[in-house]
C-alpha cells in the first residue's frame, strides 16, 4: 500500500474504531494515538476491537493538551513508527478520530500514486493567515507560552501582556521561514524523512515547543525547507467559525460532504448514523468525481458563518434581542408610513390599496387599540390588537407584523396621537419609507368646534411629539427615507406630492395618480391658526398657509387649487 495513516482521537472512540476497521480491511497500515485522559474503559474497548488487525498499531498514551507541543511529539512519533515499519509507503497521513472518508480509499491512493512527491498540506505565510487575530499571529513564534490557554488563561495572558512590556522576541532558528494551516496533513516519505534526520532537530523542537499552537505550524513551516512539491491544501475536509470552533456535519450535509473535493471530512458528529453508514458502506464508486469545485464548499461556508453571525433581516433569535447594531436589517422588508395624512384626507388607507395595491392598515400605534386592515382584532402570526400588549415593546410587535407578512407590503398611519414609543425603531430602520404632513394634527382640533383656550394645551403638546419626532428623522443616524412636507408645501400642491409618494413606495405598485382622495373640510383654518398664535401657542409646524381659493362641491369635498 502507498499511504499509511495516523489517527488522533481522545472522545468518542467507537466511532473512531468504525474508521480505523475500515482502513484496516482495506489494508491500510494505521498508528492510533488515544489521549491517556480519556477513560480506559473506553480504551481497552477500543484495543479489543482493533485488536484482529495486524496492521494496526496502538501508539503509547499521552496527555495531549490543545494548544501545546505534545500533539506535534505524537503525530511525528506515530509517522515515524509507519515509515519505519512500512518501507513501501510513500504518504502519511493524518487524520483524527472525527474523521470520515468521503471518497473511497482507493481514490485517495490512486491520487497520490500520482503524485509521489507532492506533499498536501496548507501552508501560507504568517501575514497571510486570516484566522489569527489580537496579534498573536508573528507573536505566536517569537514569545513563549508555558501556560496552557485552555487551563491557565489568565496566566496565559498574565505572562503575554509581560514579555510584551519587557520587549522580548525570540531569535527564528536559521532559514525558518513562519508559515501557518491546518493541522491536517498528508506528507510524502521523503519530506517526513527529511524532518525527521535533520540534524538540527533538537535546537528546533525546543523553538517549536515554546510556540503557540505548534501543530499549526511546525510541519508547515519545515515543509517549506524539504518539500520539494508543496501543494498548499489539505485533503481533509476542515472547517472553522467565526469563534475559531469547528464546523461539525450532520446527517443533512451528506449532499455536501458528496461534492466535496476532498478525501476526507472532519468534525462529524458521533451521532450522525446517516454519514457513517454512507461512506463506509464501500459502495461508493471509486471513479466519483465531484460536481462542484471547492471554492463553492468555501462560499457555503462563508454564507453559514454570515447568517449565524448577522443572521437573517428582520428576524430575532428567540431567546434574546440582539446587541444594538448588531442585528442584519430591523425589519424584513420595505414598508410605508403615513404620518398626519389620516388629519388631511378621508378614508386615506383605501385609498392606498387602490392606489399601489398595499395592505394599508389603520393607526397601528393607536393609544386605545392596533387598527389593523380590516378592523381585525388579530392579525398574522396571532398578532393581537390589545394596544398593552403591543406597547410592552412597540419595535417588535412592528417587527413581527412585517415579518409575518413578508411578500405583502405593508402600510400604515401615524400621528402625534398615538404612542410614540416606536418613533425611535422607525427612524432607525432602513426599510421604513415615511412621508409627514407636518402640522396636520391642527386639523382635528379645528373640526373639534372647541374654543381655542381648550385646545390651546392640546395644540403645543401634539407639535411638541411632533417635533421631536422630526427631529429623529433628521439626524445623522436616521436610515428611514423620509419626506416631510408642511402642510402649507402640502395644500399647495397635493396631486404632485401623492405621486411622488406613490413612486418612492418600493415593494408597493406605483400607478399614474389622476386624483387625490377625498380630502376633510379646512374651513377657518387659516383663522384657527391665527387664533393658536394669538393665544401665545405658534403652530409653526404647519407652515405659512396661504388663502386658497375654495370650490365648493358635494358635501365636504373640497377641491384645492393654489392662489396666484
Amino acid at each position: 500500500m502507498s499511504v499509511g495513516f495516523v489517527m488522533l482521537a481522545h472522545a468518542a472512540l467507537d466511532r473512531a474504531a468504525q474508521i480505523a476497521i475500515h482502513l484496516a480491511e482495506a489494508g491500510y497500515p494505521l498508528v492510533v494515538h488515544i489521549d491517556s485522559r480519556t477513560d480506559d474503559l473506553a480504551f481497552e474497548k477500543f484495543a479489543a476491537q482493533v485488536e484482529p488487525f495486524d496492521n494496526v498499531h496502538l501508539a503509547q498514551r499521552t496527555a495531549c493538551e490543545w494548544g501545546t507541543w505534545s500533539l506535534v511529539q505524537v503525530s511525528r512519533d506515530a509517522a515515524e513508527t509507519l515509515l519505519n515499519d512500512y518501507p513501501d509507503l510513500h504518504h502519511v497521513m493524518l487524520i483524527s478520530g472525527s474523521c470520515v472518508p468521503i471518497k473511497p480509499i482507493g481514490a485517495l491512493e490512486a491520487f497520490l500514486a500520482s503524485h509521489r512527491d507532492t506533499d498536501f498540506i496548507e501552508s501560507v505565510t504568517i501575514g497571510d493567515v486570516p484566522w489569527t487575530k489580537a496579534g498573536l499571529s508573528d507573536e505566536r513564534f517569537t514569545l513563549t507560552f508555558p501556560f496552557a490557554w485552555k487551563r491557565h488563561k489568565r496566566l496565559f495572558d498574565i505572562w503575554v501582556d509581560l514579555q510584551r512590556r519587557v520587549g522580548r522576541k525570540r531569535t527564528m532558528p536559521d532559514g525558518l521561514q513562519p508559515h501557518m494551516g491546518s493541522q491536517w496533513w498528508c506528507l510524502s516519505r521523503s519530506t517526513l524523512m527529511r524532518i525527521l534526520h535533520d540534524t538540527r532537530r533538537g535546537a528546533l523542537d525546543r523553538f517549536f515547543q515554546k510556540v503557540w499552537i505548534p501543530d499549526e505550524s511546525y510541519f508547515q513551516s519545515l515543509v517549506r525547507l524539504y518539500g520539494s512539491q508543496v501543494e498548499s491544501r489539505s485533503l481533509t475536509l476542515s472547517k472553522f467559525d467565526f469563534q475559531g470552533k469547528p464546523h461539525v456535519f450532520y446527517d443533512d450535509h451528506l449532499l455536501l460532504l458528496r461534492q466535496s473535493p476532498a478525501f476526507f471530512a472532519r468534525k462529524i458528529w458521533p451521532g450522525a448514523n446517516r454519514l457513517y453508514r454512507v461512506f463506509l458502506s464501500g459502495r461508493l464508486s471509486r471513479d466519483s468525481r465531484s460536481s462542484v469545485s471547492a471554492a463553492h464548499v468555501d462560499r457555503t461556508f462563508a454564507q453559514a458563518i454570515t447568517r449565524r453571525t448577522r443572521g437573517r433581516a428582520g428576524l430575532v433569535m428567540a431567546g434574546r434581542d440582539p446587541n444594538e447594531g448588531f442585528e442584519n436589517g430591523i425589519t424584513a422588508a420595505p414598508y410605508a408610513v403615513f404620518h398626519g395624512f389620516s388629519d388631511v384626507f378621508r378614508d386615506f388607507p383605501r385609498w392606498v390599496s387602490k392606489a399601489t395595491g398595499s395592505r394599508a392598515h389603520g393607526h397601528l400605534f393607536d393609544a386605545k387599540r392596533v387598527e389593523f386592515y380590516g378592523g381585525q382584532s388579530g392579525y398574522a402570526g396571532a398578532l393581537s390588537d390589545s394596544a398593552k400588549l403591543r406597547d410592552y415593546d412597540a419595535g417588535s410587535f412592528l417587527r413581527n407584523l412585517i415579518w409575518n407578512t413578508r411578500g405583502e407590503h405593508q402600510s400604515f398611519l401615524f400621528s402625534p396621537r398615538d404612542t410614540q414609543d416606536v418613533a425611535e425603531f422607525l427612524a432607525a430602520d432602513r426599510n421604513a419609507n415615511i412621508s409627514v404632513i407636518s402640522g396636520a394634527w391642527a386639523l382635528p382640533l379645528l373640526r373639534s368646534g372647541k374654543p381655542i383656550a381648550e385646545v390651546r394645551r392640546t395644540a403645543a403638546l401634539l407639535q411638541m411629539k411632533e417635533a421631536a419626532f422630526l427631529e429623529l428623522l433628521h439626524a445623522r443616524d436616521a436610515r428611514c427615507r423620509a419626506r416631510i412636507w408642511s402642510l402649507a408645501e402640502f395644500l399647495e400642491r397635493p396631486l404632485d406630492t401623492m405621486q411622488d409618494i406613490v413612486d418612492s413606495m418600493s415593494g408597493a405598485e406605483s400607478h399614474l395618480v389622476t386624483e387625490c382622495p377625498e380630502m376633510k373640510s379646512m374651513n377657518g383654518l387659516i383663522a384657527f391658526l391665527q387664533a393658536l398664535r394669538n393665544a401665545g401657542m405658534n403652530p409653526h409646524l404647519a407652515g405659512d398657509v396661504m388663502e386658497p381659493e375654495l370650490t365648493e362641491t358635494e358635501d365636504t369635498h373640497w377641491a384645492i387649487r393654489p392662489s396666484r
